[in-house]
């Protein structure tokens, strides 16, 4: 049965939110009207995928800073009629054109994320059909209708959203005339609550229900593409979108306490989730309760470890040999957790910041689905492109210029990439699909989401609203809640200091430094329990 704390008074494990739960279906999002696309797609007989396809899409529209159809996606999604795991890999390559030389005769030393030189080619519109043709129940134009009504018709910017978007409209993201046009057409950002209509964007999804990935990746739309990267300096050529294609993957998994995670390999980090775990399971979960600085100092330790051999190997496994399997023995977790001590580690540097959406979806037929599409930083690249809404992802920023690294920028290579969806297996049978948007959150977060549910037995929603921290480079760590009481006495902030962590302020600029998930759990007897991050506009909604 579910796990809960809703019913005591004072368990610091406890959620202000019940899970939704359900037997016919499930969609959790970080925005109501794309979690009801999703749904009605379940209503009209629809089944996980197509929910997962639908949902995503809408959030292109309601939540555009953080996705759109100019970026990528990753799916990790449990096939009740394979009876296994699938994984996606649906990210963008750099252009053909796009060399070091080329980057370094510039005299760049890095790739800032605003701008076309970080765009690399967009992987989600393939995603979406590969996915669709597949295992999907529904024709994608079907499955893309509730997101072409919502960018024709309109919808109400939520509260965060708009916080979001008026933020970076501040600090300049828009690089051109054309993200202007689209996404500030009064010369300025929507209020909270104010009606918003995207009609180029809906007219590009129409081209893409109409005629299918082809629709995007030729004809008017990729022409767009192509021009606006021409007359800003880029290196898009017509081929490099033709000739996109979509990965399927093997996962990668650990065992932790008895309990399988499974991420998706390289060129994504879920590859740094799955080495904190392995290192934090070399520690007795008994020494370390739930509200004790230890617990917190041992987890940031781990973190620390999988960044710096996520910082140092991972790559697009393509072009760059990645040591997954002896990154992942459990000798060399005993090895790495040797160093974790009562003092803080220095850390390495830390990536960047990004914005993401995250979503999960199930089905009454036993699918599972664990779903995540991002631009990278907020608005991506800042570029759009024509009339086509398409705004430009940065995932170019990913790459190195150093030569001599795994993830050195090359033709048609893929850059490291931020975003992870996450599965928890019990045995063969999956048992929750999570994921915790937001750059370098994601793989801490996703390594104290599987501590919570496995070591504490926290339910879905008790796992994503627990206090999180986020590693910041050197012993700088910000703690979400640094004035809480510690078990050990004091504050947590006070007793991770007198560790040597240098524990930083929350931060209030964006709601959402600490990342923000969603997550199903299927329970025993076929109910399927929902959980939305309280950090973000979202909800869970059951069929």
């Amino acid at each position: 049965m579910l796990s809960t704390r809703r019913g005591t008074t004072s368990s610091p494990l406890k959620s202000e939110r019940s899970c939704v739960l359900s037997r016919g279906g499930m969609v959790c999002a970080s925005v109501p009207a794309a979690a009801e696309a999703g749904r009605s797609i379940l209503a009209r007989g629809g089944n996980a995928i197509d929910a997962a396809l639908a949902t995503s899409a809408a959030l292109c529209v309601v939540e555009p800073m953080s996705t759109g159809i100019g970026g990528d996606a990753f799916a990790l999604f449990w096939s009740a009629r394979e009876g296994g795991l699938v994984g996606l890999n649906g990210s963008g390559r750099a252009p053909a054109r796009a060399t070091l030389e080329a980057y370094r005769s510039r005299g760049l030393e890095r790739i800032e994320p605003r701008g076309i030189l970080s765009a690399t080619v967009p992987g989600a519109v393939h995603a979406w059909q590969t996915l669709s043709e597949r295992y999907g129940s529904l024709p994608l134009c079907d499955v893309l209708e509730p997101a072409i009504r919502l960018a024709e018709e309109g919808f109400p910017v939520t509260e965060l959203v708009a916080h979001y978007w008026w933020g970076l409209e501040r600090s300049g993201v828009f690089r051109n005339d054309a993200a202007r046009r689209a996404l500030s057409p009064e010369g300025r950002t929507p209020r909270a609550g104010e009606w918003f209509r995207s009609p180029d964007l809906a007219g590009t999804l129409r081209r893409i229900a109409d005629k299918g990935a082809a629709g995007f990746y030729t004809g008017p739309v990729a022409d767009a593409i192509v021009e606006t990267s021409r007359e800003l300096g880029g290196y898009f050529e017509p081929e490099d979108l033709a000739s996109h294609e979509s990965t399927w993957v093997d996962p990668i998994e650990t065992d932790y306490r008895g309990t399988r995670v499974v991420e998706l390999p390289p060129n994504g980090q879920g590859l740094a989730a799955l080495i904190g775990l392995n290192v934090l399971e070399c520690f007795d979960p008994e020494e370390a309760q739930p509200g004790s600085a230890l617990e917190w100092h041992r987890r940031i330790e781990a973190t620390k470890l999988a960044f710096a051999d996520r910082n140092a190997y991972i790559a697009d496994p393509e072009h760059a040999d990645v040591p997954t399997p002896a990154l992942l023995d459990k000798s060399y977790a005993k090895r790495r957790a040797a160093l974790v001590g009562e003092r803080a580690l220095p850390g390495p540097d830390p990536g960047l910041a990004s914005d993401t959406v995250y979503l999960c979806t199930a089905d009454a037929e036993g699918n599972l689905v664990s779903f995540i599409q991002s631009l990278f930083t907020g608005f991506g690249s800042g570029v759009c492109c024509g009339d086509t809404g398409v705004v430009l992802q940065s995932r170019g920023a990913g790459f190195r210029l150093d030569p001599d690294h795994p993830s050195a920028l090359a033709p048609r290579k893929r850059p490291f990439h931020t975003i992870i969806p996450g599965m928890l297996m019990r045995g063969d049978e999956p048992w929750m699909a999570f994921g915790i948007m937001g750059g370098d959150v994601q793989p801490q977060a996703h390594l104290a989401f599987a501590s919570n549910v496995i070591d504490h037995g926290l339910n879905p929603q008790e796992a994503l609203d627990r206090a999180r921290f986020r590693v910041e480079g050197g012993a700088s760590v910000r703690v979400e809640t640094p004035d809480a009481p510690a078990s050990e006495g004091g504050t947590i902030g006070q007793q991770l200091r007198e560790r040597g962590h240098d524990v930083g302020d929350p931060g209030a600029m964006m709601a959402d430094v600490f990342g923000g998930g969603q997550a199903i759990q299927r329970l025993d007897n076929g109910v399927l329990a929902g959980g939305s991050d309280r950090r973000k506009d979202g909800l869970a909604l059951g069929l």
